[in-house]
């Protein structure tokens, strides 16, 4: 295993800046993810880290040891593509066997870790076929096995799982979380799948044009962003967003105004917030709640016209519109509530705690 600290990172194509003062430690045997929308600089980091890009400015450690100049061939490394680059005229065997051929390892030793990380993978019977008889996602057992076999102190995955179909993808992170437990070796995971970040990484990093915007575990950034982008890029259905001015701010909480004359209690610290500033409010889809007598007051209570009903069978999302917000104004509820209609009128409620707000630089406001 091996850790790696980035620091003060800089990378650029020209005069077109990619990826500007990085700063991350990966602990030995973490999981880590890089998240973000495609050109904001993760995988551009990854290639760095496996020597394939150079680095412009910073240093790159890797066990203890800078990496900036060193050969991809010494970096201890070992890394998964997109695309699988396999061997066309070679066997699953022989392509996952090639690496150690290379090397002075006995061809008895070759074989017998051959078959066993094919055996981990559920990729012995596949072992004398060619690439072309297999599919997607044995390709890409066989990518990983290759990288496996070499018993690196490092993996690294460059959205391994985007070119495979929605429940193959699932298998396979639970493949990919259950190798991680068993190696127990350092993994770094790009993606632009906020699900796979979500599901596989022991900590997220989010990038966001050649930044991180913020690093912690999933459920941290889910529940604490700390900012508007972190806010809306994590979440499905996205965070709903709406413009708000303030009515009233202190220690113990805000009151504002929504675009339509909605007033909403938030649980926030509105310490240094004064009335008139406008604000971003923030609503998960999953916090609301169709209004009822225990939910009726004159505050919190959202009015909104159904535009649309997705029906998931478990649950329902009810898409509508909403003045002041971004887009169009999301809601979850179980699946009981099939009487939902498009064209519809709902009033809906949130509770105080569950609001999140950002100021006018796009930073969240503490939650109390």
């Amino acid at each position: 295993m091996a850790d790696v600290q980035l620091r003060q990172l800089a990378k650029a194509y020209g005069k077109n800046p990619v990826l500007r003062h990085i700063d991350l430690h990966i602990q030995e045997g973490e999981f880590m993810v890089f998240v973000g929308p495609s050109g904001c600089g993760k995988s551009t980091l990854l290639r760095m880290i496996a020597g394939l890009e150079d680095i412009d400015q910073g240093d790159l450690i890797i066990g203890g040891q800078r990496a900036n100049d060193l050969p991809p061939a010494q970096r201890g490394l070992a890394m998964v593509f997109q695309s699988y680059a396999l061997y066309p005229h070679m066997t699953v065997f022989e392509n996952m066997a090639f690496g150690l051929s290379l090397t002075s390892m006995p061809k008895a030793q070759i074989a017998a870790t051959v078959q066993r990380v094919a055996g981990s993978l559920q990729i012995v019977h596949l072992l004398d076929r060619k690439p072309r008889d297999l599919s997607g996602g044995q390709r890409q057992r066989v990518a990983i096995g290759r990288a496996i076999v070499r018993q690196p102190s490092l993996f690294l995955f460059d959205e391994p799982l985007s070119n495979l179909d929605a429940s193959l993808r699932v298998q396979m992170r639970i493949e990919l979380s259950k190798l991680h437990r068993e190696l127990q070796s350092t993994m770094i995971y790009v993606t632009h799948d906020q699900v796979e970040a979500m599901t596989l990484g022991q900590r997220i990093a989010v990038f966001n044009g050649g930044i991180i915007e913020q690093v912690g575990t999933p459920l941290n950034l889910y529940e604490h962003p700390a900012n508007l982008f972190v806010a809306g890029f994590l979440g499905t259905p996205k965070m709903n967003l709406l413009s708000a001015i303030v009515m009233n701010a202190d220690h113990q909480g805000v009151l504002v105004q929504l675009a339509d004359g909605s007033l909403l209690q938030m649980q926030v610290d509105g310490s240094g917030i004064r009335i008139g500033d406008k604000l971003t409010v923030g609503i998960r889809a999953e916090h609301l709640l169709l209004d009822d007598t225990r939910n009726s007051g004159p505050q919190n209570q959202l009015h909104v016209d159904v535009n649309f009903v997705e029906h998931l069978g478990d649950s329902c999302i009810v898409y509508a519109n909403f003045p002041g917000a971004e887009n169009l104004f999301a809601a979850k509820f179980s699946a009981g509530e099939t009487h939902l209609q498009t064209s519809q009128k709902l009033s809906l409620h949130v509770a105080p705690a569950h609001c999140y707000a950002f100021n006018t630089a796009g930073a969240a406001l503490p939650r109390l």
